[in-house]
């Protein structure tokens, strides 16, 4: 949610993605912020009693796409095609860009170029109401959670760039509580519906141990 973030960071890279007001995902979103503010990031990705699933997850995906948008906007005149020219996370792992469509062979090219293709893609099935319903009654897609999960998935890759690539720039521009606070959220999310496989989160395994370990020791009962 917004408030985590100073006024440094109000730049986004695409434009912000709102949920419409006097949405039931509206009143979902406050519900989520008002938990957020508790401090207890495991209390906060509990799915609230009675609520659908496919609604908190869709809710809080375009609350991450919202956070990563702003944290990678307060980076990218560093995050450029000569200091990134491939898009990758340590020297491991390296991504290609493929999304099926107009993209179906896997390409390789700069973090930027990368990522740019990434933001627009999650952005535009967002967009989507046959994918992302905002009115109350219409249903969402017999396959949502797969599409939720390969949207989550990508999405860490940009957090996976920005701690390997770019760590140090962002403790430079004072974001670097933001960054943790806004990643450790979105772990214990991820890891609350089991939406990204650990394979996938390789590329930041000692830091997410780190940070739920220390969540763990502030908060050793996870309450229901």
């Amino acid at each position: 949610m917004s408030f985590l973030f100073g006024s440094r960071s109000s730049k986004t890279f695409k434009p912000k993605k709102h949920i419409p007001e006097g949405t039931h995902q509206y009143d979902l979103m406050k519900h989520a912020e008002a938990t957020l503010g508790s401090g207890n990031l495991r209390l906060a990705v509990v799915l609230p009693e009675g609520e659908d699933l496919n609604e908190w997850v869709a809710v809080n995906t375009v609350d991450f796409f919202n956070q990563i948008n702003m944290l990678y906007g307060t980076i990218t005149e560093y995050c450029t095609e000569e200091r990134c020219p491939v898009m990758s996370a340590g020297p491991k792992y390296e991504y290609h860009w493929a999304d099926g469509t107009t993209i179906k062979k896997p390409i390789k090219c700069s973090a930027p170029k990368y990522i740019d293709y990434l933001m627009t893609w999650v952005q535009d099935q967002l967009d989507d109401e046959t994918l992302f319903p905002s009115k109350i009654g219409v249903p969402f897609p017999k396959n949502f959670a797969s599409i939720a999960k390969t949207i989550l998935k990508r999405l860490f890759r940009v957090y996976a760039h920005i701690y390997h690539q770019h760590f140090q720039e962002v403790v430079q521009l004072g974001e670097e509580a933001h960054l943790n606070t806004s990643f450790k959220h979105f772990v214990f999310f991820v890891q609350e519906f089991n939406l990204i496989e650990r394979r996938e989160l390789a590329p930041l395994h000692e830091l997410i141990e780190k940070l739920t370990q220390r969540d763990r020791e502030k908060y050793p009962e996870k309450k229901r």
